[in-house]
């Protein structure tokens, strides 16, 4: 993979490009606070030339001597003192106002050569030469440090610590202006890769900007997408293939069977018919009624499998579509067997929800008649209807047989509920509970198996 080595060497030139930009600004940074710091014996404002310039500016008038006002002005600003030493006796001749008393007024030739590249009581001092004598700048004590000779200015060491620290300030913040900069950059680059990696499995079309150091990645995305594409569009291809091949048996099945219906029906309500024929018949009639109504949700359960199911959505009361549901199959002669007990509130008279009638009627008997089915010894299903929120929720609970823990775990986590590999289970719950499931599935709603507490199977629908 070629992205991954590209990637490292950019790591790399940012690295050395980061060491290089900080070595350039840590250099000028000193470069500046020397050339700030130390006194330049060639500038005009350095205390070595300055000490010249006033010896220069230094008349004699008769015995007395004056300095230049201009000079003296910045003296006393500045608060430098100054001596004029004779140059044969020795002594002061002529000094400022501002000479601090602990300066002495007479020198030896020691002296004088300790003065000129050091101290005297602490003041640092700086000499010029005049026709009369040397001529003694002292400044401040704390103006330059107090070397070998007085080259470093007082306040650069006394303030290294702070220099320090804001040298090392800069250092941080570029360091970590680099990084946000370059981590921004590649998160830039980043993000899509990332967003179009979840879009992948929810099958949207990713197209990313090939260009990059992750170009390569974003290439084998978007041929990733493009196969996921293709390969979405054959699976489309085959299921309505089935979905019609489905839909075509169904159809010749159910037109020999009308016809095995119909004459079945004849010989059953035939006089000439013994009673064990008529039995027989009674037998094909029933066999034959329920491979019609197999055929029938095989053909239904497609149809909502690949959304060919359309939906002829109105505003429903489920109150009144469950209870009309649970009078048919009263008033359909059922059972004795099979009780059935309406435990909806009476206060309740309403549950709107917005749906297909018919499919929704199909679900709730489908419920019902599970209950039925799975209980040959019979039971009682208990059906409720209860507004909860926003929502309208149907259960139908039997005290009957009911299902293990592990029946119902696989019930719940199973796409379909048609393949059964327990022999025991016997393949109990089918199409039934599948079609169930789609209608509410299709209705954005939720459904729920489990044990109720009846001691049979519980079905709950939710429906939005």
């Amino acid at each position: 993979m070629k992205s991954v080595p590209k990637l490292i060497a950019r790591f790399i030139g940012i690295l050395l490009l980061s060491v290089i930009l900080l070595a350039i600004i840590n250099i000028a940074l000193l470069g500046l606070i020397l050339f700030k710091q130390f006194p330049d014996s060639s500038n005009s404002d350095s205390p070595y030339q300055y000490a010249q310039t006033v010896a220069d500016n230094l008349t004699k008038t008769g015995d007395s001597f004056s300095l230049d006002v201009n000079d003296s002005t910045t003296l006393k600003k500045e608060n430098i003192w100054a001596v004029l030493i004779d140059e044969n006796s020795k002594q002061v001749i002529w000094h400022t106002e501002n000479l601090p008393n602990n300066v002495p007024n007479s020198y030896t030739l020691s002296d004088i050569s300790s003065l000129t590249s050091g101290y005297i009581e602490g003041y640092p001092t700086y000499t010029g030469s005049s026709n009369d004598g040397l001529v003694v700048l002292g400044y401040p004590k704390k103006s330059y440090w107090k070397h070998t000779t007085p080259t470093w200015k007082y306040k650069f060491i006394a303030n290294l610590p702070q220099i320090f620290m804001i040298a090392l300030s800069i250092n941080v913040i570029l360091i970590l202006f680099i990084y946000l900069w370059f981590t921004g950059k590649l998160t830039r680059s980043v993000n899509p890769i990332v967003q179009s990696i979840k879009d992948l499995p929810k099958s949207k079309r990713v197209k990313l900007n090939e260009k990059g150091a992750l170009s390569e990645i974003a290439v084998n995305i978007n041929q990733t997408s493009r196969i996921l594409q293709d390969q979405e569009k054959e699976l489309k291809k085959k299921e309505v293939a089935r979905a019609d091949w489905i839909a075509g048996i169904s159809h010749d099945i159910r037109t020999p069977l009308s016809m095995v219906l119909g004459y079945t029906s004849q010989l059953e309500n035939s006089q000439t018919l013994s009673t064990e024929n008529k039995q027989k018949t009674k037998v094909i009639l029933r066999q034959s009624e329920k491979i019609r109504n197999l055929v029938d949700d095989l053909n239904l359960s497609s149809k909502l499998e690949y959304s060919m199911q359309p939906l002829n959505t109105t505003q429903v009361n489920m109150v009144a579509l469950v209870r009309q549901v649970v009078v048919d199959f009263m008033n359909n002669d059922i059972e004795d067997k099979y009780a059935i007990e309406w435990l909806t509130e009476e206060s309740l008279s309403s549950c709107m929800v917005y749906a297909d009638k018919d499919l929704l009627k199909r679900a709730i008997t489908n419920l019902i008649q599970n209950s039925i089915n799975h209980n040959p010894e019979g039971c009682t299903i208990y059906v409720t209807v209860q507004q909860q929120s926003e929502q309208c929720v149907i259960q139908v609970e039997d005290n009957g047989v009911g299902i293990t823990d592990a029946q119902l775990e696989k019930l719940n986590h199973s796409p379909h509920y048609m393949i059964s590999r327990d022999s025991g289970l016997e393949q109990r719950h089918g199409l039934g509970l599948l079609i169930v499931k789609q209608i509410v599935e299709s209705h954005n709603g939720k459904m729920t198996l489990g044990h109720s507490h009846y001691g049979g199977l519980s079905v709950c629908i939710n429906l939005p």
